[in-house]
């Protein structure tokens, strides 16, 4: 690969990405803490398999409540407590017998997923929600029995039935609504098409995804999935990637252009050559990295672990202190400990273990379709505290698409159109922006380009050659100024272009102007960074004239200009220091320290090679209001954390002391049924606003 840093450009070509020379950032990847039998969302389903063994979870628990359920009415019917309640009477000959027969069934059958999960967090030594339910109903239940057999007391088994019944519900509901998250992952999987038609010579053959090759030739017809990331060879058309970009208008393709796995053909047929398939594969590197995100834990999440840890303690505290209190105060020893299971159901912080996973899960999963690949989730919840944005410039705020706009020559021996000719053999092999602007000039033109020989590339400065017997360099003006050689007045006029200088045999020849277009989005974007109060900075190794008119344009904080690769991570450290929170926006190698170095890392590269090792979030598309939705949907997602934990804690605050009997003497105690359909319905308000969350990111 040339060096593309010559003329001292900040930009980069991203087909040619070297990952490998990219500093992995710091990442904790630590695995969820899966809570033993807790399904409340720690873990949204992974892949194929995790999908299925969640779907057969599902089911697990809908077949335990309907049966749960289907016990729980003739437990109430007999229940001396409901009869007396309703003022009817209807005792079976050995009543009780038959109440504690149907209650066993609920408790065991009915609550083994509790009982279950109450194991595995004793085994793990981190009491939680299965621990608290599991207490409450088996105290339920092991003193409901005793009444049967003979102790003094009235008994509670209609209480544990519903109780039973209602944590089933509740924990179906909140399972399914998890599941709801992972389905935008499935949705991912399921784009790709089962089969591809591989063409053989003149025949045309049908073949299974899996056995497609790289470098075979496959035709993808109109409205069809293309099956794998490739190039197009023959044909032209317009493919919709909104699925995997968020890019609502179709893009034009034509031969030579990349193509998406996964995106659907327009009008005309296409004949691709496969790069990638199977699990190199653009969508399956989405996927992969959506699930990584999903299982990542963010500060939010231990936060909320802690949380749930801590009210178990306390509801373990409160319960055996509430039991004390009421025997001190002479109480019943049946009613006290009523209380006591009162406050032990009602702590169960289930809206708690949900409130966290659920939001990451969704916003995860919603930010990929809309283009936004999070690799780092603490980052992208931090998002929202950035203060400072600095921008590359090229390809970034500009469309990264240079034309020549003046070639002027400063020597008598040699025509504009020769010096164009002559740079011209120096750029054929680069990918950089301003190469490819002279070599489309050229092919405009109809010129041949000649050989170099004994190419060189100056770091940062430019590249040097041999052609036609005559040393020729295309350099920046920064080498210009090392090597004391005048710059013509004229060289610069006050529009936004980027000159090169060519000298021959050590002598300035002339020069080539090339002009960028500023994207136009990018206008738009830089509003809403202001409305934010975010500082937006542009870094660019362009020219100080150029700089200044690209800034001017969109009305920029600020810009540095002629900035060598190395020193943009200086520019970052700088604005660090000054106690600004940074965001990194780059697309290429030389970018890559900078973007480890800042508070955010935001990688712009299109198509495959997406995974930009040191990049905390990466943007499928080069587009710089997709940064301003992710500082807006980073803050709408931190809200919604909050949002839950508030109201997952704040439910038990309130909660706890009404079960404990607090307002006993003004008549009012709250019930563990009552109190279990509450908590029940803390945990669907979380869910319900959590999945609110997928309005906060339109579709562009």
């Amino acid at each position: 690969m040339e060096n593309h840093e010559h003329h001292n450009h900040d930009e980069m070509d991203h087909s040619k990405m070297d990952h490998s020379k990219m500093k992995h950032k710091k990442e904790d990847h630590s695995k969820m803490n899966h809570k033993g039998g807790d399904h409340s969302g720690h873990n949204p389903g992974h892949g194929e398999h995790g999908h299925d063994h969640h779907k057969m979870m599902i089911a697990d628990f809908r077949k335990r409540f309907w049966v749960t359920l289907v016990l729980t009415i003739p437990i109430l019917f007999f229940s001396p407590m409901i009869q007396d309640f309703f003022g009817y009477e209807f005792l079976l000959p050995g009543n009780p017998y038959i109440l504690f027969a149907l209650s066993t069934i609920v408790y065991f059958y009915g609550g083994w997923p509790f009982l279950k999960g109450f194991w595995s967090e004793i085994k793990k030594g981190a009491p939680g929600m299965m621990t608290l339910i599991s207490m409450a109903i088996t105290v339920a239940y092991v003193y409901s029995s005793a009444t049967v057999f003979g102790l003094e007391g009235v008994d509670f088994f209609w209480e544990l039935a519903t109780l039973i019944a209602i944590m089933l519900v509740g924990h179906w509901i909140e399972m399914k609504s998890v599941l709801g998250a992972s389905k935008a992952l499935q949705l991912l999987v399921s784009m790709m098409p089962a089969e591809a038609h591989r063409v053989k010579g003149d025949t045309i053959e049908d073949i299974p995804l899996e056995d497609l090759l790289k470098d075979d030739v496959i035709l993808v017809k109109p409205g069809e999935k293309v099956p794998a990331d490739g190039i197009i060879v023959d044909g032209s058309s317009y493919l919709n990637e909104s699925m995997l970009t968020g890019e609502s208008k179709p893009v034009k393709k034509d031969e030579n252009d990349k193509v998406i796995g996964g995106s659907v053909n327009g009008n005309s047929t296409l004949k691709v050559k496969v790069e990638h398939t199977g699990k190199d594969s653009y969508l399956n590197k989405v996927i992969k990295m959506v699930e990584e995100a999903q299982k990542t834990k963010s500060k939010m999440q231990n936060l909320s672990d802690r949380a749930a840890k801590w009210l178990t303690y306390i509801a373990l505290g409160i319960g055996f202190g509430t039991l004390a209190v009421w025997l001190i105060l002479g109480f019943p020893f049946v009613y006290a400990l009523e209380r006591m299971v009162t406050v032990m159901v009602i702590a169960c912080p289930h809206a708690l273990g949900l409130a966290i996973p659920l939001v990451v899960a969704i916003s995860t999963a919603v930010s990929a379709q809309n283009g936004l690949l999070i690799r780092n989730r603490t980052a992208f919840e931090e998002s929202r505290k950035i203060s400072a944005l600095l921008f590359d410039k090229t390809g970034t705020l500009t469309k990264g698409d240079f034309g020549v706009t003046r070639i002027e020559s400063v020597s008598e021996t040699y025509s504009s159109e020769e010096i164009l000719r002559l740079s011209s053999a120096l750029e054929q092999s680069s990918e950089h922006p301003i190469a490819v602007g002279i070599i489309k000039k050229v092919k405009e033109d109809n010129m041949t380009i000649p050989k170099p020989e004994n190419f060189n590339a100056i770091t940062g400065k430019g590249v040097e050659a041999n052609v036609e017997g005559k040393q020729v360099k295309v350099v920046s003006p920064g080498f210009l100024r090392d090597e004391k050689i005048t710059i013509p007045e004229d060289a610069y006029s006050d529009a936004a272009e980027t000159v090169v200088f060519v000298l021959i045999d050590g002598k300035l020849a002339g020069y080539i102007a090339l002009a960028d277009e500023i994207r136009p989005e990018s206008a738009e974007a830089i509003k809403v960074f202001k409305k934010n109060n975010i500082k937006v900075l542009m870094a660019t190794g362009d020219n100080e004239r150029t700089a200044k008119a690209v800034s001017d344009k969109l009305g920029l904080d600020g810009y540095y200009a002629e900035v060598l690769p190395h020193q943009k991570v200086e520019i970052v450290k700088e604005l660090e220091s000054k106690g600004e929170f940074v965001a990194m926006t780059g697309d290429g190698v030389n970018d890559a320290p900078a973007l480890a170095k800042a508070d955010v890392g935001i990688a712009v590269g299109s198509g495959t090679d997406v995974a930009a090792e040191t990049a905390d979030i990466i943007l499928v598309n080069s587009n710089p209001q997709d940064i301003a939705n992710l500082i807006l949907f980073g803050k709408a997602t931190y809200n919604k954390m909050i949002q839950n934990l508030i109201w997952a804690t704040g439910y038990n605050v309130v909660a706890i002391p009404l079960a404990a009997g607090v307002l006993y003497s003004s008549g009012f105690v709250l019930g563990p049924a009552v109190g279990a359909v509450f908590m029940s319905l803390s945990t669907i308000i979380v869910a319900i606003n959590a999945q609110l969350l997928k309005r906060k990111i339109g579709k562009k």
